[in-house]
């Protein structure tokens, strides 16, 4: 697992380049950390991450995402379930048509997958969170970030045509530790105008919303 040793290019453009095979997978497979801002999650996302995520027996492994307030109604429900420890019936598992969501609860009941809601709370934002930024680091201490693609897991279901901007920590540190200081900042809820609830409190508070099932993008 070393960051370093791939290949980046500085952008990735949807008619130029596979943001899935050439970019994502090359960086997660060597990653141990894999940090995410985005507008919205699935369920069929986040099982995508989970299995694409290979190095879950590392003690150090996490998955840290922050996302919107607003969910289809049915991985609201499922997601509400795993983070509660509760049964997943077969209803639920035909959503998914198989019994993948046995690995994302596996990640989660180890806490190896950690999932915030960013809540816009300023007269000067009357919109949803919206970033788009992701973060990927090794064991060595080495950093990818990335900005731009409003595709969660990268799914190859949900792609749009679309541009990624990349940083390294060997070639940018500069902008890694604006990168990183960002993240960490929201994650600890140390963000003007937004705020930031881990995903149980938000359900307990009721802040959690329902999403019309196009504003997710995951036909």
């Amino acid at each position: 697992m070393n960051l370093r040793k791939l290949i980046l290019k500085y952008q990735y453009r949807s008619d130029k380049h596979d943001l899935i095979s050439e970019f994502f997978l090359p960086c997660l497979s060597n990653s141990i950390i894999y940090e995410r801002c985005i507008e919205y999650v699935t369920i069929k996302s986040l099982i995508t991450l989970s299995f694409g995520f290979q190095n879950f027996n590392d003690k150090n492994a996490m998955i840290k995402i922050i996302t919107g307030n607003k969910f289809r109604s049915s991985d609201l429900n499922i997601l509400s379930k795993l983070f509660y420890h509760q049964k997943i019936n077969s209803n639920d598992k035909d959503i998914v048509k198989n019994d993948k969501l046995n690995m994302l609860q596996y990640i989660i009941n180890n806490k190896k997958f950690k999932l915030k809601i960013a809540i816009p709370r300023s007269e000067k934002l009357d919109g949803v969170f919206a970033e788009k930024m992701g973060i990927f680091k090794d064991v060595h201490n080495n950093i990818v970030a990335f900005i731009g693609t409003s595709n969660e897991a990268f799914d190859y279901q949900s792609r749009n045509f679309e541009s990624i901007d990349v940083f390294t920590s060997w070639a940018d540190k500069s902008r890694i530790n604006i990168k990183t200081k960002d993240f960490d900042e929201l994650w600890n809820n140390k963000i003007k105008y937004v705020r930031v609830y881990d995903f149980l409190e938000a359900e307990k508070k009721s802040l959690l919303k329902y999403a019309v099932d196009w504003a997710t993008n995951t036909s």
